[in-house]
């Protein structure tokens, strides 16, 4: 088709944004990302683009982009993460299965560099809506393996006073507790779906990140030890397109050993009002439909509603 393809370059990120926002608002979706959000994505050390992304360029246009990402374990199985999509005015023209094809094909040597001699499957996703994205995943073999909810709080209504349970002291994120908070992230996911254990210097890039909102972030400590964390963050590219402020809880969790105390309550109530009273026009977050957690009852109970329904597909590459 004459079209350029190479690796993603920290020089293509005002292509990259715009193209994000041509495919989010053609799919009516809201989760936008600023030429900020996508330069820190380069200064992650879990990824490495010169091997692991593709560029597909029509002259000066970024048409498609694709974004392989290794997982922290493969535990056998080594679940890769592919993301990509393609500008609304280049769609119909076998650019999408372009790019899965490519993505299948980068996936093998990368996951037997990092992971040799473990089966590789490939998992990417779509919203509930978007028929063309699920019609070709389903053609190349994918299957649908999870959904995953969008749920938005309006924070004009009135938020409960948080109840700190007995004995636990709700603390506002500080430096010096980020350990902490890496602690009870990598206990309190250890059962969810899909989840590996973040490593510290991952987790340093996380907290680095202009999105942090380390005034809506709290710790759940009951002496000597950290129970629960909250990281708040919030996108620039929203508020941008939207004119609205949104603080996204983008980790919430509970060692398995302080659950059912209230302990996450407490910490959701904290950042909604400390959000409410700053200005904020509503929360928001993303939750496994099939939580054994019981998140989105938890959710529900908040004040929180569906927005979005986001299907994760997977495919099996290999048997190692």
């Amino acid at each position: 088709m004459g079209f350029d393809r190479r690796p993603l370059t920290p020089g293509d990120v005002g292509n990259w944004a715009a193209l994000l926002t041509a495919i989010q608002d053609a799919d009516g979706d809201d989760e936008y990302a600023s030429e900020q959000d996508l330069r820190e994505r380069f200064e992650d050390p879990a990824r490495d683009f010169a091997t692991s992304s593709i560029a597909v360029y029509d002259g000066p246009t970024l048409a498609g982009y694709g974004v392989l990402m290794c997982r922290g374990a493969a535990d056998p199985v080594h679940d890769m993460l592919y993301m990509g999509g393609v500008h609304p005015s280049y769609r119909g023209r076998g650019l999408g299965g372009e790019l899965l094809d490519w993505a299948e094909h980068a996936a093998a040597p990368l996951s037997h560099q990092r992971f040799p001699g473990h089966p590789l499957s490939l998992a990417t996703g779509c919203p509930s809506t978007n028929a063309a994205a699920i019609a070709l995943y389903e053609q190349r073999g994918y299957q649908p393996v999870r959904w995953f909810q969008e749920m938005v709080r309006d924070l004009s209504v009135p938020v409960p006073p948080p109840v700190t349970p007995a004995g636990v002291r709700i603390t506002a994120y500080r430096p010096d507790l980020a350990g902490h908070a890496l602690l009870v992230r990598n206990e309190s996911f250890r059962d969810h779906w899909g989840s590996t254990q973040t490593s510290p210097e991952h987790w340093a890039h996380f907290l680095a990140s202009a999105a942090f909102r380390p005034q809506f972030s709290f710790l759940a400590c009951e002496e000597p030890e950290p129970l629960g964390m909250l990281i708040a963050r919030e996108s620039e590219a929203y508020h941008a397109h939207t004119g609205r402020r949104d603080v996204h809880i983008a980790l919430v969790g509970t060692r398995a050993s302080a659950r059912k105390r209230g302990i996450a309550t407490a910490l959701l109530l904290s950042t909604m009002a400390a959000a409410r009273a700053d200005g904020y026009a509503r929360a928001s977050l993303d939750v496994d439909s099939d939580s054994l957690t019981g998140a989105v009852r938890l959710y529900e109970h908040l004040g929180f509603t569906v927005a979005s329904t986001w299907i994760s597909y997977r495919k099996q590459l290999s048997e190692g």
